[in-house]
């Protein structure tokens, strides 16, 4: 795997050669999308299962909302910044990096978790529905607030350019099943039976599974929110234990990584295979 600018901190146990050359041309990409007050390293299992398949794949830190600054992690003006976060990303990785005459336009990738999950829904095409948002939500602070005020939702935009998605655990609140009858590519989509931070007691997400159309690949997970980050190393588990310990606690969530990395590629591999001309 070769790894960029931005390397992970050490005790992630990567391993991967700094801006090596790449010899094959017309690669498929998949940027990724963490979730609430995370980093782009969250899901660095499933970006280095996609990198030794073959997939160019990119992260960023949404501004505003990572561990480093959270200045913009509950506010409204967040749910339109990360899809144009992503499409900036998407923008960069097709124009302005180095190595862009690797990457195959045509066959672009999203994977999204819990925030970012919602941040995919939206660039596939879901127009969110922030009036039921302002319904069913009882805070006075952040977005709540500033939707119960009056405040002027925002109108996230699409992009076309993304050809499959996995959704994994997403926020739920904006989503019905009339605004995702607008997905027209092909979509995994994953949801934890017990929920936890941001997501509830997941039955938000089953009502999104339940909601779609077509022939989506649905997952269901006997785990929490969590499981879906990567396995934690020892320093991680003692620095953010609440984001390493699983629900239920004998859940094998190394074990289940496995096979959620090789879906997660399966799916790609299915569905980015370069034969499917523009939509």
């Amino acid at each position: 795997m070769r790894l960029g600018t931005l390397a992970p901190p050490a005790d992630l146990g990567l391993t991967g050669v700094k801006d090596c050359p790449v010899p094959a041309v017309k690669l498929p990409l998949v940027i990724f999308s963490h979730g609430r007050g995370a980093w782009f390293g969250a899901h660095h299992d499933t970006a280095e299962a996609l990198a030794d398949a073959g997939f160019v794949v990119a992260a960023i830190n949404h501004p505003g909302d990572n561990g480093n600054d959270l200045s913009r992690r509950d506010d409204l003006s967040g749910y339109a910044s990360r899809p144009l976060d992503m499409i900036r990303l998407l923008d960069f990785m097709l124009r302005d990096w180095t190595d862009r005459a690797v990457v195959d336009p045509a066959r672009i990738g999203f994977f999204g978790f819990s925030k970012g999950g919602y941040t995919g829904l939206v660039l596939i095409g879901v127009t969110p529905d922030f009036k039921r948002i302002a319904e069913v939500c009882k805070e006075e602070t952040g977005a709540c607030a500033q939707l119960h005020s009056g405040e002027a939702a925002p109108n996230p935009p699409h992009d076309p350019r993304i050809r499959a998605a996995v959704i994994v655990d997403p926020a739920s609140g904006a989503f019905t099943r009339d605004n995702l009858a607008a997905i027209d590519v092909p979509l995994q989509h994953w949801r934890s039976e017990r929920g936890g931070p941001g997501v509830g007691d997941g039955s938000g997400n089953a009502r999104i599974a339940s909601s779609l159309s077509g022939n989506p690949d649905l997952h269901v997970v006997p785990a929490g929110h969590f499981a879906f980050l990567a396995p934690c190393s020892p320093q991680l588990a003692a620095a953010i234990p609440r984001i390493c310990a699983d629900n239920p606690p004998e859940f094998d969530r190394a074990g289940f990584h496995r096979e959620f990395n090789a879906s997660v590629v399966r799916f790609f591999q299915d569905h980015l295979d370069g034969r499917s001309g523009p939509r």
